[in-house]
């Protein structure tokens, strides 16, 4: 099972959270080739986020390398994402393809209410 993007390569996510995260980490599982995503941007509190919106300075921004087995970890900035209530990830770019295929995205950090 993977989420693809429907007519060209980019993707945005967008997870709520039903309290304040402190997040340290993303993993992202994506296939060994042209499809798997080669650029993720995080962006902190802003719910309903559009593609529109993909045009802001993102909170940070990640080269990705191909990982189908899920085994790279991402370290975040902790401070700025210690009290995300909202969290976009958008993957604007992959290495190739005309469609961008994730087939699983890891959070890594600590929940409180």
């Amino acid at each position: 099972q993977f989420v693809e993007s429907d007519d060209d390569e980019e993707l945005l996510f967008n997870i709520p959270f039903t309290g304040s995260v402190k997040l340290k980490g993303v993993l992202v599982m994506g296939e060994d080739d042209g499809t798997h995503p080669a650029e993720m941007r995080l962006f902190r509190n802003i719910p309903h986020m559009s593609f529109d919106d993909t045009a802001r300075e993102p909170e940070q921004t990640f080269s990705l390398n191909r990982d189908p087995l899920g085994e790279l970890e991402y370290p975040t900035k902790i401070a700025r994402f210690s009290n995300v209530h909202h969290l976009s990830i958008h993957f604007p770019k992959n290495f190739g393809a005309e469609t961008t295929k994730i087939f699983y995205i890891g959070l890594k950090g600590e929940w409180t209410e």
